[in-house]
């Protein structure tokens, strides 16, 4: 590996359409009117989904977390919000144990919702898991429905669940569930003394009152969430600095802003929340976002812990492009590894820096070197800088690599230029033959950028390892560096003619 990362840095080209590659495309889409297309389809075929790239024309859609104690039917009011069986219910307490989302819409208004585990005060081993889980939707959504049994009435549970409620200081709607008829309205009346406000009486089961509640809803949700993912449009671009304990992420944002902006010691796990940072570089300004070390799988974590891991999501979410610092003076790890498949996964831009260069000697550059062939062999595309936060040596070079990945991030292949890539691809090496039929391309388009998002049409379902082809072959010739690229395949069949 090379001290300078130029190599790795190939700007993507701008890309335009010929007037064959147009023409090609034109009938392309033509004959595939031959074969059964769905709405969704045609969504995608004439640029209505997805957008149109900015990831931010309507911004995030409200978050509602439905939360209460074990077995007081939030998970068979969550089916009634969604009006169809999605989350699995039975009267055994505890079914639910993660945070499930789900997507609704009542009136015309689309928002998530957020399935709970029961929520209970002290609770230990798994169930303390549940509770945090529990707690970590409160803390990420837009407002909250307090689910409480109104035939057992108010429990020393459910008053706990209301002083963590009040904490959180997110709207709440007192929902007394399990109100079958009008004899069981004057249970739900005496829930006004959990201080919460009118209690608003409902059956999950049989839908009594769901659609006034839902009514509700939409008042106490707001038109597009304060705390969602959605990429700010405009404005300087976000980076978020993550990685393992103790790989120099805080001294990375001293470096970059030539202060002691955040604190730094040798003991892990020093920083806890986000730190954001607007920093000069290049003659522009960026928002640096300093986050917490993620030390293992968020579920597997406890405590203060768990929450740093939790807000490192969520910076990861709401950036457009993530630095990982991986500590070049030892051996990776699977956790390095792990962080890195956390930012693909976020669909954010990537660039790879391996700090703490200033202590490499050749026999460990020469180990480094496999590390990254055997572990990192599926993210080549990645940006790699060389540099040391503590003597700013090479920290400047981060600039040309946060460009060149945002290029990428942002790049939009016309339609015919693509569907004449892929027609080349196709004729020079064919799908192989599975069980005597071979699969055929029929049309592709380009659904979404930041990640590029492809839909590609076709008569049979494509391989992974063609589709991993396919994918190789774009950023050969795109030179998609810097970004994950999505491909969906949509198999469709000919309409049969009537007789």
């Amino acid at each position: 590996m090379s001290d300078t990362p130029e190599q790795d840095l190939v700007r993507t080209p701008h890309v335009v359409d010929s007037e064959d590659d147009a023409q090609r495309a034109q009938a392309l889409r033509a004959g595939l009117e031959d074969y059964e297309l769905d709405p969704d389809d045609l969504a995608v075929l004439e640029g209505r989904d997805g957008g149109d790239g900015s990831g931010a024309d309507a911004g995030p859609l409200p978050v509602l977390a439905v939360v209460g104690r074990p077995n007081v039917g939030k998970s068979t009011l969550v089916n009634r919000i969604l009006g169809r069986r999605e989350a699995v219910v039975q009267d055994t307490p505890g079914v639910t144990r993660d945070r499930v989302t789900y997507e609704a819409e009542w009136a015309g208004r689309r928002f998530v919702v957020v399935d709970t585990g029961g929520w209970e005060h002290d609770a230990r081993g798994l169930q303390a898991r549940v509770a945090e889980q529990a707690e970590a939707a409160v803390e990420l959504a837009d407002a909250v429905l307090f689910v409480v049994d109104a035939t057992v009435g108010a429990t020393d549970t459910d008053e706990q669940v209301v002083r963590l409620l009040r904490r959180s200081k997110k709207p709440v709607l007192l929902v007394a569930n399990k109100v079958d008829d009008q004899r069981g309205e004057a249970d739900a009346a005496a829930l006004w003394n959990l201080g919460l406000g009118e209690p608003f009486p409902l059956s999950a089961l049989h839908g009594r009152g769901s659609g006034d509640l839902l009514d509700e809803v939409l008042a106490l949700l707001p038109e597009t969430s304060a705390v969602g993912s959605a990429v700010p449009e405009g404005g300087p671009r976000r980076v978020a600095l993550v990685g393992r304990p103790n790989v120099g992420k805080s001294s990375l944002l001293n470096a970059l802003t030539r202060s002691e902006r955040v604190v730094v010691d040798d003991v892990a796990g020093t920083t806890r929340d986000p730190v954001d940072e607007l920093v000069t570089l290049g003659d522009r300004q960026w928002v640096f976002v300093d986050t917490a070390g993620i030390r293992r799988r968020v579920h597997q974590t406890r405590g203060a812990d768990f929450y740093a891991s939790l807000r490192t999501q969520t910076a990861i979410e709401k950036a457009e492009v993530g630095v990982v610092l991986v500590d070049a003076s030892v051996p990776m790890s699977e956790q390095d590894v792990r962080v890195i498949q956390q930012v693909i996964d976020a669909g954010r831009a990537l660039v790879i820096a391996y700090n703490k260069w200033d202590l490499m000697d050749d026999e460990r550059r020469a180990l480094l070197e496999r590390e990254i062939e055997q572990d990192l062999v599926q993210v080549r595309w990645a940006p790699r800088v060389n540099l040391s936060a503590r003597t700013r040596w090479h920290v400047d070079r981060l600039v040309r690599a946060l460009d060149v990945s945002l290029e990428s991030w942002d790049t939009r292949i016309p339609t015919g230029r693509l569907n004449a890539f892929l027609g080349e691809l196709t004729a020079a090496q064919p799908h192989p033959v599975r069980g005597g039929k071979q699969p055929r391309i029929l049309f592709a388009t380009q659904a979404d950028t930041r990640p590029p998002r492809f839909v590609v049409f076709a008569t049979g379902f494509l391989d992974p390892g063609y589709r991993r082809f396919i994918e190789r072959r774009l950023r050969e010739t795109f030179s998609f560096t810097g970004t994950p690229i999505e491909i969906s395949v949509r198999v469709r069949e000919k309409r049969r003619r009537p007789r």
